[in-house]
């Protein structure tokens, strides 16, 4: 059997892997934390709660058939182990929620616009700082142009292609000002 990694040594993992923020690695922590507990327990596959077993009518075999079950929320000690090796890594500097921000904008700022950009920021728990926000409006034109050109090659025609191109640069989270502005000038080509 594999021996699990300790706490500790998981964070370092992931950390290794890439950056991740407060929120994120706490919730895999957790994730990690039960499943060593339930090693620890022995607590291994349960019929009652990892499957059930269904016969077909015509037959006599018996297979396992998936069932979901909902896991208890982890115990308070181990919310405040997580927490407290949290906040070590934190004072270490090993993990660094400014450093995590700089990187998703670095890794979405050539395909995506600021609104889906703080939208990621905002499932980490994060936002974007004055200055990070100041950069990104002053390229998003840019931006918003070099993705439509590489996704159209040319401008729409009708009215059903303007609109398709609009929808584009909206999933990608572009301003509708920008987008409206990349649109016109496109037109004006």
């Amino acid at each position: 059997m594999k021996q699990r990694l300790s706490l500790k040594a998981r964070a370092l993992q992931l950390l290794a892997q890439r950056e991740h923020s407060r929120l994120e690695l706490r919730r895999k922590l957790l994730a990690h934390a039960e499943r060593l507990a339930q090693d620890e327990s022995g607590a291994a596959w349960r019929e009652d709660e990892c499957a059930s077993f269904s016969a077909d009518e015509g037959s006599s075999d018996a297979r396992p058939v998936a069932t979901r079950t909902r896991r208890a929320p982890p115990s308070m000690q181990t919310q405040q182990e997580v927490d407290a090796l949290l906040d070590q890594l934190a004072a270490s500097g090993t993990l660094s929620e400014s450093r995590f921000v700089e990187t998703r904008i670095r890794a979405r700022a050539a395909r995506q616009g600021n609104l889906r950009i703080a939208q990621e920021l905002a499932r980490h728990g994060l936002q974007l700082s004055a200055g990070d926000a100041q950069e990104l409006k002053a390229s998003e034109y840019a931006r918003a142009k070099d993705v439509w050109q590489r996704k159209f090659a040319a401008p729409p025609t009708d009215a059903a292609g303007r609109a398709r191109q609009m929808r584009f640069l909206a999933a990608r989270g572009f301003s509708s000002d920008i987008i409206r502005r990349l649109l016109r000038g496109a037109d004006d080509e």
